[in-house]
């Protein structure tokens, strides 16, 4: 008789036998894209632009490498490994196609607070001579990396972790408002902490809460021992940087390759520098040497996890919110999908695998992103192409960079957020769209200038979720397996024509996060379902009378004749901004099937948001007061259509 533990073992034996290989194949399809996309590379076409916005990325990713290294509190060249190693494992299991990985500001800022705490400057008694073997460094700067590398390592477990729990279905959570008061406030801690650097200023490190209004009372109670040349060269490099990306996003259209100006900027300065003897004449603060070559893997220190578990959450989530984030904006912009849980994935390997090569926590920027859409990128290969050129700074160039100022590199920080800075203009349409959302913002822009980052972000999403618990219970219905097709009863029987290829979709519950995306899944559900996305289509999509049937025969419908979706929105009780951009994204998404929305029923309120929260540019009315006052008015188009080719003929 078979015992219990060998007919375990049996049954799982014959699970294992049952997987085919057809399994097991589209099984590493979905967990590794690079299988996808590789096969079907348009050589001919996509290597050109993929190359010339490779070239372009690498000078951005070596000079924010290097700013962000320092930023974090450990020696340049290790940002220089940090835009080399988690590159090549985002290509290989990430899905955003433009998404450009590397060191970013915001985790390296969280993984500096790790670093100045159990390894602070002021044990900084170590001199180039005390070398710990690895790389040339001294053991002072191994230490330090040796923590970075740990909140890195944590980090990407947590998001490993995330992946095997499947939690990306929870990102609906995050909603727009939250990401982008977490990530301005985030910003203007990195500014902050860059204003030593700037100044010229010698000053100790400061953290925890409140520290933001902390350090500019320091400096302003110091305000004398600022180092007037560093503040000159910081306010040249600001000008010169600010002027020239400006002038390279003016003409990106026609010229796709932009000037590189940081570039330009570190190799100017650097000469200016050693040829003017600023670091001794003026006391100017320079980078130092940067050692060549790659170093040899080696494990974190698991000593010190326990003590940067803190740091590691903040990573983990603020890395892979602000990441999505730019995946989700490029799959809309280029027209592919991305799934939320497999960027758990790439992000933690990419956080993972160049721990062991003294890498600092690594996460998408949006301004290298926003370069690749400028430069024509096509595909993940211009961020491997990038690689390659990197491979050559740290083998050849890296040396080179011991003359470059450090204020001039925190001025390429500091503009390098102008994007995430420039969030503040929001305020006006989430105050025209939604008042909650817009206090929702500030209150979270706040809290994460008071405390931190994480703490911001976690704040954001209690409060949303809270302030939407205590408005559903005013609803009907939260999700919405209640919205239905309803049948518009039309008495003139010679009005059949007039509805044909419309739908009419009755929305009744609120719109907001929790179920916009939702939402907007079902809906294209019940467009792809009738075929309103052909141009033409023989069947009547909505022909309901009273007396239940059309008289006479139908005629076809014309080429020239578009399909018409009405929204009866009368039982929207509530809405946000969230909610309100999945409207907009439905209007555009229906436009580009060649469907007209009408929208009927509408508040007031719901008008006015769409109004500002988007383009909507028709050339006919949108709202309509009732479903029968929509109906009047495609009858009369198509009347008027049909008047003017009878008239041109």
């Amino acid at each position: 008789m078979m015992t219990g533990a060998k007919r375990k073992r049996s049954t799982v034996w014959r699970k294992v036998q049952a997987v085919r290989f057809e399994d097991i194949k589209a099984w590493c399809m979905r967990r590794l894209p690079v299988l996808e996309w590789v096969p079907v590379y348009n050589w001919k076409e996509n290597l050109v632009p993929d190359t010339i916005s490779g070239m372009m990325l690498a000078i951005q990713q070596v000079t924010q490498g290097l700013a962000f290294a320092v930023l974090s509190s450990v020696h340049p060249v290790f940002g220089l490994y940090g835009s080399f190693f988690p590159v090549i494992i985002y290509a290989i299991f990430g899905m955003g196609r433009h998404v450009a990985t590397g060191t970013f500001a915001l985790t390296s800022l969280i993984s500096a607070n790790a670093v100045e705490r159990l390894v602070p400057s002021v044990t900084t008694n170590f001199t180039a001579n005390n070398n710990s073997g690895i790389l040339g460094l001294s053991e002072f700067e191994m230490q330090r990396i040796g923590v970075a590398a740990a909140v890195s390592f944590l980090g990407g477990i947590i998001q490993v972790v995330m992946f095997v729990l499947q939690l990306g279905s929870a990102t609906f959570l995050l909603t727009e408002p939250v990401i982008s008061a977490m990530t301005t406030g985030a910003a203007t801690h990195v500014v902050t902490s860059q204003v030593k650097y700037l100044l010229g200023m010698k000053m100790p490190y400061m953290s925890g809460p409140l520290a933001f209004f902390h350090i500019y009372a320091y400096v302003f109670e110091n305000i004398r021992s600022v180092q007037l040349e560093a503040l000159l060269l910081s306010l040249l490099s600001i000008v010169v940087l600010v002027l020239v990306k400006e002038l390279n996003e003016k003409f990106h259209r026609n010229i796709k390759v932009v000037l590189p100006i940081d570039l330009l900027l570190i190799i100017a300065t650097s000469m200016a520098c050693y040829y003017a003897d600023m670091e001794y004449a003026y006391g100017i603060e320079v980078v130092g040497n940067i050692p060549k070559g790659l170093p040899s893997p080696k494990a974190p220190p698991m000593s010190v996890l326990p003590e940067v578990v803190t740091e590691a959450f903040g990573v983990a989530l603020v890395g892979y919110v602000a990441s999505l984030a730019l995946a989700q904006g490029s799959a809309k912009k280029f027209k592919y999908t991305v799934d939320d849980n497999q960027e758990f994935l790439a992000h933690g390997l990419s956080n993972v695998i160049p721990s062991f090569f003294f890498c600092i926590p690594s996460a998408a920027a949006m301004g290298r992103t926003a370069l690749l859409y400028s430069t024509g990128a096509k595909t993940q290969v211009a961020c491997l192409i990038s690689c390659l050129l990197i491979l050559v700074v740290i083998y050849t160039i890296g040396p080179l960079l011991y003359w470059l100022p450090m204020c001039v590199l925190a001025s390429i920080i500091v503009v390098g957020l102008k994007g995430m800075l420039m969030q503040f203009r929001d305020l006006k349409k989430y105050w025209n769209v939604d008042k909650i959302d817009w206090s929702i913002w500030v209150s979270t822009y706040v809290f994460t200038i008071c405390f931190a980052a994480n703490v911001g972000l976690l704040y954001g999403v209690v409060c949303t979720i809270a302030i939407v618990i205590f408005r559903f219970p005013r609803a009907k219905a939260l999700n919405l397996k209640d919205m239905k097709e309803v049948e518009y009863k039309y008495k003139a029987e010679d009005n059949c024509e007039s509805l044909k290829q419309v739908k009419i979709v009755s929305v009744n519950s609120p719109l907001v996060f929790l179920n916009a995306r939702k939402f907007h899944a079902d809906l294209l559900k019940i467009i792809q379902k009738d075929g309103m996305s052909s141009q033409c289509e023989q069947n009547t999509l909505l022909c309901s009378f009273s007396n239940g049937s059309c008289h006479g025969e139908l005629a076809q419908p014309c080429h020239s004749e578009r399909h018409v979706l009405i929204l009866d929105c009368s039982g929207l009780n509530f809405f946000d901004y969230t909610g309100v951009s999945v409207l907009l994204q439905i209007y555009v998404d229906c436009k580009t099937r060649y469907i007209d929305v009408l929208l009927a029923h509408c508040k007031g309120s719901l008008i006015k948001a769409m109004q500002y929260g988007g383009n909507l540019d028709s050339e006919n009315p949108v709202f309509f007061e009732s479903i029968s006052s929509a109906i009047d008015a495609i009858q009369i188009h198509r009347n008027y259509s049909k008047f003017s080719e009878q008239s041109e003929v």
